[in-house]
């Protein structure tokens, strides 16, 4: 029994250490799982106003001298009744407006949607480069990639709510009025 007892406290002061290790190696893995869980919750905003979900609005950062920027989001409409965006409003710039893009006759259109916009009830509507979209013209300063900027959406049923822009990146179709005719 005498034999054992260096045996145990060898294994005791070795054993320890790689136990120790492993234990935090363990918490270091958590503590990055956890980080990397928490970061799409960062990064997509969402808001809420009645029945309505405001899904990650965004825009892209402006060139120097540009006098419009466009804005972006998801509207979800979890209630049992249609509801209608009317209006925009943001310090960023003079006006807010909704606009629809479309092709008609091989030409790229772009136009104010008159009387809003219909979410229906159980629905969704996507503004989206390319559809329906808002323009924030007049710009009083020019967004800048990861910066944010607020705006107020006002909704017929639901009124209104306070949400922020998150600006990305121009990407490659970021501004330029690709010889679109933009209408009043």
């Amino acid at each position: 029994m005498s034999n054992l007892l260096p045996k145990v406290q060898t294994f005791a002061s070795h054993g320890a250490p790689t136990f120790h290790l492993q234990q935090r190696v363990g918490i270091a893995v958590l503590a990055l799982l956890l980080l990397f869980a928490c970061i799409p919750a960062a990064l997509a905003h969402e808001f809420k106003v009645g029945d309505l979900e405001i899904e990650h609005p965004w825009s892209r950062a402006t060139p120097p001298g540009a006098k419009v920027a466009g804005g972006y989001f998801t509207v979800v409409n979890k209630g049992s009744a249609p509801d209608r965006l009317l209006s925009i409003t943001s310090d960023i710039s003079e006006k807010a407006e909704l606009h629809a893009m479309g092709v008609k006759d091989g030409v790229m259109t772009m136009r104010p949607v008159e009387g809003g916009l219909e979410i229906p009830a159980g629905g969704k509507v996507a503004l989206k480069p390319g559809a329906y979209h808002l323009m924030f013209t007049g710009l009083k300063r020019q967004p800048k990639q990861g910066e944010k900027f607020p705006a107020t959406l006002t909704f017929e049923k639901a009124g209104s709510v306070k949400v922020e822009f998150l600006v990305e990146g121009m990407g490659e179709t970021g501004s330029g009025d690709m010889d679109m005719d933009h209408a009043e």
